[in-house]
């Protein structure tokens, strides 16, 4: 990696950030501010690393293909947060930054004598990020909390797959993003407290409480009719016809026409604009008493289409469809290419792997990706030297007792 590969531009390139995490939630929020310039320095153990290095489907080379999508932008220091030496360290870093994650559970930080009340003593303009299950406080905090846990909490699983089966996951660790996501959310509006104060604070992320903040209007709609949202498949009830249909040939076509504009423009592209003035589909709410029934009926003409020709068709009437996209749909997709959704990066071992692009897009100071999750302690010696003052004799010392 050349020292230019490692310039960054992007609109957090003036912050320094620590991330102290581990696995999902702690460090995707890492990843978010990496991709968008700001000095991402990873504290992990100098044994092990984060268990992302070989989580999912391990290669050969028993490396992970997760770690270099969310380790990347990112410094790794290998650094033991357990041992006195390892935290005196930890806290001269902290000291230096902008911004600490941290995914711990809840009073660990305080444990190593990191907590926010001595951290903010010598940096008072710290933000510190804390991602846990159950959030800092109440009486499920020290409880151990993974995303599905989280996803459970705050309604997410109840309401997700055929309503006679069991609860299904959402097929990514979605309860850990939306608490990084929300994590990054309380760091910009802290960044912008910050700005008008000087002072620092600290961000409560609990994994329950990012997921029920997704969940639409699911408490509201039970206090006030005392209706418990189910799992419903593939479709929202009342939302028609919006759902997954078949093709010809096997693929699957989905079709969001619930809207009445875009409903007519559906009847026109069936042929059948008797649908249209049909009383039982003229309107919204007329649509969604009958929806199995209308589902029934689009499902019927679908089948006689392939999918190639029946998207080609709605999108020339106006009617949002997709395919159901998968990994090589989208390495061929045009809309996908034109936008550079996808890029290519080097990585050491594997070659050029192709991964996600930084997002959103920015117009003046967007993001990028500018080299995947380093190896395990690639930046001890050059972080520890420039950040926290040590000498090569010192590093020698650290190394050999086995803290770094």
């Amino acid at each position: 990696m050349t020292d230019t590969a490692k310039i960054s531009t992007g609109p957090l390139s003036d912050l320094v950030v620590i991330e102290m995490g581990s696995l999902i939630a702690g460090p995707f929020c890492g990843q978010i501010l990496g991709d968008f310039g700001a000095e991402v320095i990873k504290v992990e153990d100098p044994k092990v690393g984060d268990p992302m290095r070989q989580w999912g489907r391990s290669l050969p080379q028993g490396l992970s293909p997760w770690w270099p999508v969310i380790g990347r932008n990112k410094k790794s220091v290998g650094l033991d947060l357990r041992t006195p030496q390892g935290q005196t360290i930890a806290r001269s870093l902290i000291a230096g930054a902008d911004i600490v994650i941290e995914n711990f559970r809840p009073g660990a930080m305080e444990t190593w004598g990191l907590g926010y009340d001595v951290l903010s003593k010598d940096n008072p303009g710290l933000i510190m990020a804390r991602i846990s299950g159950f959030g800092q406080t109440g009486p499920y905090s020290q409880r151990a909390g993974y995303g599905l846990i989280g996803e459970a909490m705050g309604g997410l699983r109840h309401v997700t797959g055929e309503p006679d089966r069991p609860p299904a996951r959402a097929g990514i660790s979605i309860g850990d993003s939306l608490a990084a996501m929300h994590a990054v959310m309380g760091i910009t509006m802290a960044l912008h407290h910050r700005a008008n104060t000087g002072k620092g604070q600290v961000i409560d992320a609990a994994l329950y409480e990012s997921v029920l903040a997704v969940m639409e209007n699911l408490i509201t709609e039970f206090d006030i009719t005392g209706y418990v949202r189910e799992r419903s498949g593939s479709v929202l009830p009342g939302i028609a016809p919006s759902n997954a249909y078949p093709c010809a040939g096997g693929d699957m076509i989905l079709i969001g026409g619930n809207g009445d504009n875009v409903y007519a423009r559906l009847t026109e592209a069936m042929g059948r604009p008797d649908l249209k003035i049909d009383p039982k589909f003229v309107d919204h709410a007329s649509r969604g008493v009958n929806q199995a029934e209308l589902d029934g009926i689009i499902a019927v003409w679908t089948s006689g289409y392939l999918l190639e020709d029946l998207l080609i068709l709605l999108q020339g009437q106006g009617v949002p469809a997709s395919r159901v996209f998968r990994a090589p749909d989208m390495l061929e997709d045009p809309q996908f290419q034109a936008r550079e959704a996808i890029v290519s990066v080097d990585h050491p071992v594997f070659g050029a792997i192709r991964m996600q692009n930084a997002f959103p897009k920015l117009s003046a100071t967007p993001g990028r990706v500018r080299w995947p999750g380093p190896k395990l302690g690639e930046h001890t010696d050059e972080v520890l030297t420039d950040r926290a003052g040590c000498d090569t004799a010192q590093l020698a010392a650290l190394r050999a007792d086995g803290i770094i």
